[in-house]
């Protein structure tokens, strides 16, 4: 009996009680459906995560003075930004290279007095593409190049210093000579991020204003933030940037420059990886039951094929590929029953804007849509199949060697 025989054997086989099949073929694509919603889900939320984290700070990767880690101060700074701009975007994973000059600052009104983070930016060359806080304006507008004195302001730290727009405030630093310097800037616009830790302690100041105040050459930074296409690629652009560099500058990726945030998310992808497995294994027992239940009814016409020449190896292949069905014809229809809900939550996705109270989540510190969607990578999906397929084989092993291990006399004696 050739492959071909044994497989139109083996699909025979497989629909000899078809509620029993169309219950186990249910499993499976249930089983299928929530792994791909819930890798789909985990692929998205984190992918955005980790976007809008390096639209925040430093970038996918971020180019910054060796020190700079240890010991993040303003006096740390790259030179020659413009070259090293200039060298990461030739790489084709990069679409978008800036400089900002990262630090604390002292922010004082007539009203009272409060500390915060800041961020000095070119408004020429960003947008919210690369510093996804513009998004949050809410009143007043961005500054522009000829506003070197504007500010933006969190929302919650534009109520504690009593800052309106067209307000002036003072912000101290210390510059890269160790001295303390101050400048006086007038708000131009107020920030409401959503996430209760950027709207109460960040300003955003223009790039040219601060690089003269601390007294950086025109094309001195604290870092240089550079984007990419996929956040996946960037421990090889790293390496690559790295490389060029010869080492005079440090070359992050954001997991280095964000190490929370990446302790995070991989502890929240291991959940999601326990729980695709638990649902797998349930799967498989269900498989198991169904292949190895069809094997036990039909042993005595096992014993009779063995009796009239059928090796037991065929046999073997025999339930072997009636597992092999169940896992393709699983597959098939799987993929049917997901495609509807992958595509609206894909396209339209889940508001869970009512459940949180606000149109943003506080993920980690970093402010989030409150829209989820779905997008998973086309190699876990890859994976999930596999896995799937390797799970409903390894179920029939038992029962294929049982099916082989029959002896003909003993099992024509069943009734």
């Amino acid at each position: 009996m050739g492959f071909v025989s044994l497989g139109k054997m083996a699909w025979r086989s497989l629909w000899r009680n078809p509620r029993r099949t169309i219950i186990t073929l249910s499993s499976i694509s249930l089983a299928v459906m929530l792994s791909i919603i819930g890798t789909g889900m985990n692929d998205r939320v984190w992918k955005d995560v980790i976007d809008v984290a390096a639209r925040m700070g430093g970038g996918h990767v971020t180019i910054q003075h060796p020190e700079y880690a240890e010991k993040p101060t303003l006096t740390r700074t790259v030179m020659d930004t413009d070259d090293k701009a200039a060298l990461a975007i030739r790489n084709k994973n990069v679409t978008r290279v800036v400089s900002r000059i990262v630090g604390q600052t002292l922010l004082s009104t007539a009203y009272d007095s409060f500390g915060a983070g800041f961020i000095a930016f070119d408004p020429t060359k960003e947008d919210p593409s690369t510093l996804s806080i513009l998004e949050g304006i809410k009143e007043g507008r961005n500054f522009t190049a000829v506003d070197r004195r504007g500010i933006l302001l969190g929302d919650t730290l534009a109520r504690n210093l009593g800052a309106k727009l067209g307000r002036k405030v003072v912000y101290t630093m210390t510059n890269k000579q160790g001295e303390i310097v101050h400048s006086l800037a007038r708000v131009t616009g107020i920030i409401k991020s959503g996430s209760p830790s950027i709207d109460l302690g960040l300003c955003l100041l223009p790039l040219d204003s601060v690089r003269k105040e601390l007294g950086y050459a025109p094309d001195e930074a604290t870092l240089v933030a550079v984007f990419l296409r996929d956040s996946r690629k960037s421990g090889s652009v790293a390496q690559e940037l790295g490389m060029r560099l010869d080492g005079k500058n440090a070359v992050l990726t954001w997991q280095k420059s964000q190490p929370d945030l990446e302790s995070m998310i991989a502890m929240k992808k291991g959940g999601m990886v326990f729980f695709e497995m638990l649902i797998l294994l349930l799967c498989a027992a269900g498989i198991f039951n169904t292949v190895f239940v069809s094997v036990m009814e039909r042993l005595r016409e096992f014993g009779i094929m063995m009796a009239i020449g059928l090796s037991p190896w065929r046999l073997f292949g025999l339930v072997m590929l009636e597992s092999f069905w169940l896992a393709l014809v699983g597959l098939a229809s799987s993929m049917l029953l997901t495609l509807w809900p992958y595509h609206y939550l894909n396209t339209t996705g889940l508001d869970l804007s009512g459940l949180y109270g606000g149109e943003k989540l506080d993920v980690a510190g970093i402010g989030m849509s409150a829209i989820m969607k779905v997008e998973i990578y086309p190699e876990n999906a890859l994976a999930i199949a596999v896995a799937v397929v390797i799970a409903t084989l390894l179920s029939g092993l038992y029962p294929a060697w049982r099916a082989g291990g029959v002896n003909p006399v003993d099992a024509i004696k069943l009734v």
